[in-house]
């Protein structure tokens, strides 16, 4: 029986992840690029992927907004955690 959910799944140098219900199926791959070098490979998918979606929002297009809205997608960025803070990575 699959997995459904949200799963990440480490590769060298790499994310995959699986993304998957009863009603839909697809894998995001998750790479170093040019954007995401300041983060570590622990945490770059959450680097990209809160970098992408406050880039997409920002384009203020009706467009992304309409296809998140008929989704229920909806990104808002929100002040980065004191690196102070006990758990927190440097990164």
């Amino acid at each position: 029986m699959p997995e459904f959910g949200l799963i990440v799944k480490h590769g060298s140098g790499s994310k995959r992840i699986e993304i998957q219900c009863k009603h839909q199926n697809g894998l995001l791959y998750v790479v170093p690029s040019e954007a995401s070098w300041v983060c570590s490979e622990d945490l770059i998918h959450a680097h990209a992927l809160a970098g992408f979606f406050g880039q997409l929002a920002e384009l203020n297009d009706d467009r992304v907004k309409e296809i998140m809205r008929r989704w229920g997608l909806y990104y808002r960025q929100r002040p980065l955690a004191s690196q102070d803070e006990p758990g927190e990575d440097a990164g």
